[in-house]
């Protein structure tokens, strides 16, 4: 397996074997599973490598699946091959993190102490909704070789691209501030409170500029510390949920038994709104540009979009049972108490600890491990979808470093003040956080509707736009969110 640069931009020196432009009518002609004019000669052969110049805008390291065959039609599908799942993994568990983010822990604590197990059906059922938009976003990612918000920038009038842009900026903003905070008290906890809030966000703030790093040796190397965090993650909570022994009967009827009542509807909507993250939709589309995937045979494309499938299912079924077992350890230790309504991020690993202390691990940093590995990965994973959020709106023609500042300062700032006037009120920030689940939820449409709109056209999707029925379906899920 090797590992060469890979240009995600619109630009007249890209390869075009990775990306079609659909407006124009030369570019759809490089295409054969696109809509093609008769009208317009061929373009002429254009270069397959980046000069020095381009390489500075690239944002990831493509990964070789196998050689291109131009001797070969590829229009049928090749066996699958437990290798080539291997080589396409690592997309998905990247967007994942977006599922697995402090501010789905604010949301699993809070509906946890609130509402108990009743609210688990609509984890179960968010996920499932989260698992339908992905498939959208990386059906687009891969048949068109460009990412959402690209293609947003094409295809709509300037005043819609700039709407869009500032409304998934926004998304974005709300959910950094919580992934940072929930870092920041990550850091704070495992330091015994030597560490302030404040300082722990400066950290924060920083230290996914060295992880980034990682991007430039090869994106499975990225990948690779991603599946360590996740894994951080799954030991923690699994530990959490096995030691303080919910309730199995419990569970499995919040599951299958629809409950919502009036004092949990806040809590309802905060849980779609941070499962479903509306900038990870634009992220999912430009992740999968990782993999080279020859455009021009449609068994090649389809291909890629059954393993991306699999894998995007296994990585948010694993998040999903995170997320259950957080919820589940809250409401079986704090449902119905005094202290459910105080609950939040900030004090969640003291009254864990004051309650559940007595195990052979201190649950308190137990705790702490798997919210900082939670608040470190979604930073990355944020930190990528401003670039690609801000790069693709903007079209802007800057390098990655200067890119990767723009696009975190967008989000440090306010989290910053956000540190600073909330640092001795951990209600106060409770309630921040929860708001900032519920503003995630009303940007939700921002997203889907571009997507389920651009997903459907022939003339962007070639044989690959999606049917009227799942259309249909897709849009009344998000207009259900948005309602």
């Amino acid at each position: 397996m090797s590992s060469s640069p890979r240009n995600l931009r619109n630009s007249t020196t890209s390869s075009p074997r990775f990306h079609q432009h659909h407006r124009h009518a030369e570019h759809q002609d490089s295409n054969p599973l696109l809509a093609s004019s008769t009208s317009t000669p061929p373009p002429p052969p254009l270069p397959t490598h980046l000069n020095e110049s381009q390489e500075k805008n690239v944002l990831l390291h493509a990964v070789e699946i196998e050689p291109f065959s131009e001797s070969s039609p590829g229009l049928s599908v090749p066996p699958f091959s437990w290798r080539k799942l291997w080589k396409f993994t690592g997309p998905g568990f990247l967007m994942s993190v977006a599922f697995l983010d402090p501010g789905n822990l604010e949301g699993d604590i809070q509906s946890g102490a609130i509402a108990g197990y009743s609210l688990l059906w609509l984890l179960m059922w968010a996920t499932i909704m989260g698992l339908l938009v992905q498939s959208l976003s990386l059906r687009l990612g891969v048949a068109t070789g460009r990412h959402l918000a690209e293609i947003c920038r094409e295809e709509y009038p300037h005043w819609a691209t700039l709407m869009l842009w500032l409304m998934s900026e926004l998304a974005l903003i709300a959910a950094d501030i919580q992934e940072v905070i929930g870092s920041a008290i990550a850091i704070k906890i495992l330091s015994n409170g030597v560490l302030p809030l404040w300082a722990g966000v400066l950290i924060t703030a920083f230290d996914c500029f060295i992880f980034l790093f990682l991007e430039n040796y090869g994106i499975r190397k990225l990948e690779a510390f991603f599946a360590v965090l996740i894994t951080c993650m799954a030991f923690s909570f699994a530990w959490m949920f096995f030691d303080t022994k919910p309730s199995g009967k419990e569970l499995m009827r919040g599951l299958v038994v629809p409950k919502l009542s009036s004092e949990t509807i806040p809590k309802a909507i905060g849980v779609v709104g941070c499962v479903i993250s509306p900038y990870n939709i634009f992220l999912h589309s430009a992740l999968v540009q990782s993999r080279k995937v020859d455009l021009k045979k449609k068994g090649r494309v389809q291909e890629a979009l059954n393993y991306f499938m699999i894998e995007a299912f296994i990585a948010i079924f694993v998040s999903f049972i995170i997320n259950l077992f957080v919820t589940t350890v809250f409401a079986k230790g704090f449902y119905g108490t005094s202290e459910a309504k105080t609950l939040g991020l900030v004090n969640a690993g003291e009254y864990l600890q004051l309650r559940y202390g007595g195990g052979l691990l201190p649950i308190l940093y137990i705790w702490g491990i798997g919210l900082l590995a939670a608040g470190q990965s979604s930073t990355i994973s944020g930190t990528y979808a401003g670039q690609f959020i801000m790069g693709g709106f903007l079209d802007l023609q800057i390098q990655k470093w200067l890119r990767s500042l723009i696009t975190r300062s967008c989000a440090i700032l306010p989290t910053i003040v956000v540190a600073i006037v909330f640092n001795r009120s951990e209600e106060l920030l409770d309630v921040v956080n929860e708001w900032l689940n519920v503003l995630q939820a009303v940007q939700i449409p921002f997203a889907v509707v571009p997507l389920l709109h651009l997903v459907s056209s022939e003339q962007i999707m070639g044989a690959f736009a999606i049917g009227t029925t799942l259309e249909v379906m897709h849009s009344s899920l998000s207009f259900h969110h948005s309602a």
